[in-house]
């Protein structure tokens, strides 16, 4: 048994032994035991293995959530590293590790490499979307897209000013806020028909409208006549002309 633990003790001890483990204290009560006799020089192992039990049992726990997480990242891995061995050692572990990093890293690369198909199909959906009939017009027409969406960028930008609208509105509180304007200018526009033509009545407004188009053609063309016939140009000038002949 002396020999058994003495062994231990020497691995223990060794530079290979894991920097966590339990190491014999040098503190006053170690001192107090050797130079009373008490003691065999081992009281340190019990703790150490204690240490080594957990630290075996933890890793089991790890062994499980990684199997668990790479089960996650990779379904069709299914084989066991471990072979249903009772024990786990730190190669399963690593085994696991190595294949969830290869596999982040091929997506990653999938991920920054399109392949040709799909450069092809997303092409042929800009054709589609855009009317482009040959690949030759897909730069112009991306180009044509582009100052379009500027200038509407531009437009709306402009619109959210001047209808002292938020930035963050949407095109179609724009809409509606343009609708409204139009609504009360055609109103406006409405009333100030009806003051000048002195009635309300709509059927009045058509009657004068109509009188105005009967009267003002051949006023028009005596108007022209005039002018041609005194020589002046302006209308203002008739009166004055008209005058003089006398």
């Amino acid at each position: 048994l002396l020999k058994v633990l003495s062994r231990i003790d020497s691995i223990l001890r060794s530079p290979r032994a894991p920097p966590l483990i339990f190491r014999p204290s040098k503190g006053p009560v170690q001192n107090y035991m050797k130079e009373n006799g008490q003691g065999c020089g081992f009281e340190h192992l019990p703790l150490t293995i204690e240490m080594w039990a957990d630290q075996l049992m933890a890793l089991k726990n790890l062994y499980r959530s990684l199997r668990k997480l790479s089960l996650e990242l990779l379904p069709w891995n299914t084989a066991d590293p471990q072979d249903k061995r009772e024990s786990i050692r730190v190669e399963d572990l690593q085994l696991i590790v190595d294949a969830i990093l290869e596999e982040l890293e091929n997506k990653e690369k999938n991920s920054q490499t399109l392949s040709l198909s799909t450069l092809s199909a997303m092409v042929s959906h800009f054709q589609k979307l855009f009317d482009v009939n040959s690949l030759n017009g897909v730069y112009p027409r991306m180009n044509e897209v582009y100052i379009k969406l500027g200038e509407m960028t531009n437009a709306m930008r402009n619109l959210h000013e001047l209808l002292e609208l938020d930035s963050s509105a949407p095109p179609t509180v724009v809409v509606d806020t343009v609708g409204k304007l139009c609504d009360i200018i055609n109103k406006n526009m409405t009333e100030q028909v009806q003051q000048l033509l002195g009635t309300q009545d709509i059927h009045s407004i058509i009657n004068k409208l109509e009188e105005h188009e009967c009267f003002f053609p051949p006023f028009q063309a005596l108007i022209q006549d005039l002018l041609c016939l005194l020589e002046i140009s302006n209308v203002d000038d008739i009166l004055p002309a008209v005058q003089n002949l006398k």
